[in-house]
C-alpha cells in the first residue's frame, strides 16, 4: 500500500497531461453547478463537475465525440464535442431546470466528485426546516437533544454515540465546527449557527478515508456548502405549538457588474419547549456573503456570520423521579440549566484557475466563539446541601487557513488527478472553566485554565485512471499538534506537549457496468485528546488512531431505482468517556466496530418517490470479557425513510419516519435504553410567489425518550444514590404553520 501512495505522489509532481475538453456547466443564472455528470459516450468515460462547475478530459483523439451532461434537477442535454490535436477545447454548458428525475443519476468509477450522490438526491428530495433536518441529511446519522435546544445535539452513526462530536467532523464553508479541547466535551460540534434555508449542498461520507478531513474523522465527516447566490428573496415566517416562532429573510444586494453577487440573510427564532418550565429559548443569526470574478480564471468570495443564543433547560430526569410521582415526563429537578452561546464567523476564499489547467484555493478564517452552561447530572450525590449544578464556560478564538492544489496529469498514459493541501489552526481558549453552582450562582472553581492548541497538516491525494473502468486513490495525510495547558488553580507556567501522526489511505473503484460500481476502501484516521488530558498523562494516548475498511457498491437498478450499499469495520485504539461532573475527557479502551449499511431511492413517477436507509452495527470492546464488552448507548440499528410528494406548483410533502433499536446503556448491557419509532409531516401548497406550509411532528404521539445515561444520582431526600436511565423526554404531538414569500 505504501509503496502505491508514493509511486502515485512522486509520479504527479512530473506528468502534466495535455488537456484536449476543458469546460464548465452553469445553470440558466450562469451559476456554477457542481456534481455535474459529464460523459463521453465514444470512450465512457465520465468526469464530475467541481465545485466551480468545472472539468476536464485529456488525451482524447482528434475529432467528433458525443458528449452528454445530466444533473438532477436538470434537462439532459446531448451535444457534439469537436476536438483538435495538440489544442484545448473549452465549452461552456448551460442546464435548464426541470422536474427532478432518478433517471438522471449516472453510476461512474470516479471518485472526484465534490458531493455525495445521496446528498444530491435527498437535498432534492427532503425540505430543510430546522438545523436538526440539515444533520439528518446523513443516512444513518441520528441526533438527540437534551438541554432545552441551544446545545449541540448528540450525535449517533455507525454504532458510535459520538457525544457532541468525538468521532465526526464536521465543517461549513471548510471551517470546522469541533471544538478542540472544549469546556463540555472533546470535538463539541454546535450547528445552530448556520441557517437550513442557505444550504447549497451536503458533501458527507463515513470512515476514515479522506485526506482532507484530519481531526476527529473517524466514523466519517459531513461539510455543508452555503449558497452564493440566492434563487430568488424571500421572507418566511413560522408558528405553532408551545409559543414556537421563527422569521427567516434572506435578499440579493443588486450590484453593478454581473460578475459579482452578494446577499443577506437573518433567523429569529423563540420558544418555550414542551416542558412544564418554559425553555425560553431564543437565537438569531445573520449571514452574509460576497462573491466576484476578478477574471474569468479567479474568484474571491468573503463570507460573515454571527449567531447568539440563550435558552433555560429542564435537565435529564431519573425515571424514579417519575414513577413515584416526584415530578412528570415533562417536569424538571433543577429548572436553572441552561445557557447561553455565540459565534462569529469571518472567512475569505480566493480560487485561481491556472494556464496549465490546474486550480489553486487558499482560505483564511476567524472564528469568535464563547460558551457558557449549567448542568446539573447528579443532583445531591456530592454536596447534600447545595446541589451538584455545574458550570462550563470558555472564551475562544480560532484562526486557520487552508490551501489546495488541483491538477490533472498522466501517468503511464493514464489520466492522474492529483490534490494537494496544507493549513493551520490555531485556538486561544481562555478560562476553560468548571465550576459549582447552585441555581446559577458561583459556590467554587473546580477547574481553570487556559489552552492553547495548534494543529498543522498537509496532504497528497492522487487518483489514477487505470482503465475506463477502474480508478484507484492513494493518499497521505500528515498532522502535527501542539498542546499547551495552564492550571490557574495550581500552575504557575504552562505545559507544552506535541506529537505527529500520518494516516495513510486507499481507495480503488471499480464500474461494472452503467448499472454498478464497486468500491473498497481502507485507511487510517485520529482523533485528538483533551489538552487538559493530555498533559495530566504526560503526552500518553494523545492521536489514537483509527483503522478502517469498507467494501460498497452504488447500484441502479434500473432508471427508478440507486441503491448504495456497504459492508465495513472500524477499529479505535481508543475510546473516550466523559466525566461530567469533573468536565474531562478521559481515554478508555480499544474497541471495534462492525456493520452493514444500505439505503435506496425510488421513483415511482414525475412527482411520487420514496426512500429508506436501514443501518446495523456491532460495537464491541475490546480486551474485557464477554459479557462485559458492550459499548454504552452505541447503536445497534436505526432507520429512516418516507414518501415524498414533489411538485413545482400545488400540492407536496412527505410523511417520514425515524427507528431507533434497544440498545445497552452500560458494559453488561444489564440497562436499556429504550429505542423509539417516531413520524413526522409536511404538506406544502406551492405558487411561483409564495408557499405556505403545515409541518407536524411526532404525528402518532409516541412516547419517547430522546437522550438517556445510565447515571449514578441521589434525590434531595434519598439516603443513598441509585444508579439507572436518566432521559430527556422527546417532543409530544406538535404543529407548526409557515409562510413564505418570494420576490
Amino acid at each position: 500500500m505504501r509503496f502505491i501512495i508514493i509511486v502515485m505522489i512522486l509520479s504527479s509532481f512530473y506528468c502534466q497531461g495535455q488537456g484536449s475538453w476543458r469546460g464548465r456547466v452553469v445553470d440558466e443564472e450562469n451559476k456554477a453547478i457542481p456534481g455535474a455528470h459529464i460523459l463521453l459516450t465514444s470512450t465512457s468515460q465520465i468526469v464530475i463537475s467541481n465545485e466551480g462547475g468545472n472539468f476536464k478530459f485529456n488525451n482524447l483523439s482528434a475529432g467528433v465525440h458525443e458528449a452528454q451532461i445530466s444533473f438532477i434537477g436538470y434537462r439532459k442535454i446531448i451535444f457534439e464535442v469537436h476536438i483538435v490535436d495538440g489544442q484545448e477545447t473549452f465549452t461552456e454548458t448551460s442546464l435548464k431546470s426541470e422536474d427532478f428525475q432518478l433517471a438522471n443519476i449516472t453510476v461512474s468509477a470516479t471518485t472526484s466528485q465534490p458531493l455525495n450522490t445521496l446528498s444530491q438526491l435527498d437535498m432534492k428530495l427532503r425540505p430543510l426546516n430546522t438545523s436538526q433536518d440539515i444533520l439528518r441529511m446523513v443516512p444513518g446519522l441520528f441526533i438527540a437533544q437534551h438541554a432545552g435546544g441551544g446545545k449541540a445535539e448528540q450525535i449517533f452513526m455507525r454504532g458510535f454515540d459520538v457525544d457532541h462530536g468525538t468521532d465526526i467532523s464536521l465543517e461549513v464553508d471548510d471551517m470546522p465546527v469541533n471544538m478542540v479541547s472544549h469546556a463540555h466535551g472533546q470535538g463539541y460540534a454546535d450547528l445552530h449557527f448556520l441557517i437550513p434555508e442557505l444550504v447549497n449542498y451536503v458533501d458527507f461520507d463515513k470512515g476514515p478515508y479522506f485526506a482532507d478531513k484530519g481531526n476527529f474523522n473517524t466514523a466519517g465527516y459531513v461539510s455543508f456548502y452555503t449558497k452564493k447566490k440566492l434563487e430568488r428573496n424571500f421572507v418566511k415566517m413560522e408558528g405553532g405549538s408551545f409559543r414556537s416562532g421563527r422569521v427567516v429573510a434572506g435578499i440579493n444586494i443588486p450590484l453593478k457588474t454581473k460578475r459579482s453577487y452578494a446577499y443577506v440573510a437573518t433567523e429569529l427564532a423563540r420558544t418555550d419547549g414542551f416542558f412544564e418550565s418554559p425553555q425560553k429559548f431564543n437565537r438569531i443569526n445573520f449571514q452574509a456573503r460576497y462573491s466576484t470574478d476578478w477574471s474569468d480564471r479567479v474568484n474571491l468570495t468573503t463570507g460573515f456570520s454571527l449567531f447568539n443564543s440563550d435558552w433555560k433547560a429542564s435537565g435529564q430526569i431519573p425515571e424514579r423521579a417519575v414513577s413515584e410521582g416526584i415530578i412528570s415526563r415533562f417536569g424538571s429537578l433543577d429548572n436553572t440549566e441552561g445557557g447561553n452561546t455565540g459565534r462569529i464567523n469571518l472567512f475569505e476564499k480566493l480560487s485561481v484557475r491556472l494556464k496549465n489547467g490546474a486550480t489553486f484555493e487558499s482560505q483564511v478564517y476567524v472564528i469568535k466563539y464563547n460558551f457558557n452552561l449549567f448542568s446539573n447530572f447528579t443532583f445531591f450525590l456530592n454536596d447534600p446541601m447545595h446541589g451538584d449544578q455545574i458550570q462550563q464556560s470558555e472564551d475562544r478564538m480560532v484562526y486557520g487557513f487552508n490551501n489546495r492544489y488541483y491538477a490533472t496529469g498522466t501517468l503511464f498514459g493514464k489520466e492522474l488527478k492529483s490534490e494537494a493541501g496544507t493549513g493551520l489552526r490555531l485556538d486561544r481558549i481562555n478560562n476553560v472553566t468548571l465550576a459549582h453552582t447552585e441555581k446559577r450562582v458561583f459556590l467554587s472553581n473546580v477547574r481553570l485554565g487556559d489552552v492553547k492548541e495548534v494543529n498543522v497538516f498537509s496532504y497528497w491525494r492522487s487518483t489514477l485512471a487505470i482503465s475506463e473502468k477502474i480508478t484507484a486513490t492513494a493518499a497521505l495525510r500528515f498532522d502535527y499538534l501542539n498542546f499547551n495547558y495552564q492550571n490557574h488553580l495550581v500552575d504557575t507556567q504552562a505545559n507544552s506537549v506535541s506529537k505527529s501522526i500520518i494516516n495513510p489511505k486507499l481507495e480503488v473503484n471499480y464500474q461494472a457496468s452503467t448499472k454498478l460500481k464497486l468500491y473498497l476502501r481502507s485507511g487510517t484516521g485520529f482523533h485528538s485528546n483533551d489538552a487538559r488530558v493530555v498533559i495530566e498523562k504526560s503526552g500518553e494516548d494523545i492521536l489514537p488512531r483509527a483503522y478502517g475498511i469498507d467494501l460498497g457498491a452504488e447500484i441502479k437498478i434500473n432508471s427508478a431505482l440507486f441503491i448504495h450499499t456497504a459492508l465495513w469495520r472500524l477499529d479505535l485504539d481508543q475510546e473516550f468517556v466523559y466525566v461530567g461532573d469533573v468536565g474531562i475527557v478521559e481515554p478508555g479502551g480499544k474497541t471495534k466496530r462492525e456493520g452493514f449499511d444500505l439505503s435506496a431511492r425510488y421513483q415511482f413517477n414525475s412527482w411520487l418517490f420514496a426512500d429508506v436507509d436501514l443501518n446495523i452495527s456491532r460495537p464491541r470492546a475490546k480486551g474485557v470479557d464477554d459479557g462485559a464488552h458492550y459499548i454504552p448507548l452505541a447503536p445497534l440499528a436505526t432507520s429512516m425513510g418516507g414518501v415524498v410528494i414533489r411538485k413545482q406548483n400545488g400540492l407536496n410533502g412527505s410523511l417520514r419516519y425515524r427507528y431507533l433499536k434497544d440498545r445497552p446503556a452500560n458494559e453488561t448491557n444489564s440497562v436499556i435504553a429504550e429505542g423509539y419509532f417516531i413520524m413526522d409531516a409536511l404538506l406544502n401548497y406551492s405558487k411561483p410567489g409564495f408557499e405556505i406550509g403545515l409541518v407536524v411532528e411526532n404525528m402518532l404521539n409516541r412516547k419517547w425518550k430522546e437522550a438517556q445515561f445510565n447515571t449514578e444520582s441521589r434525590l434531595k431526600d434519598e439516603s443513598e444514590p441509585v444508579s439507572e436511565i436518566h432521559f430527556t423526554p422527546g417532543i409530544p404531538f406538535s404543529a407548526k404553520l409557515k409562510f413564505v414569500k418570494y420576490f
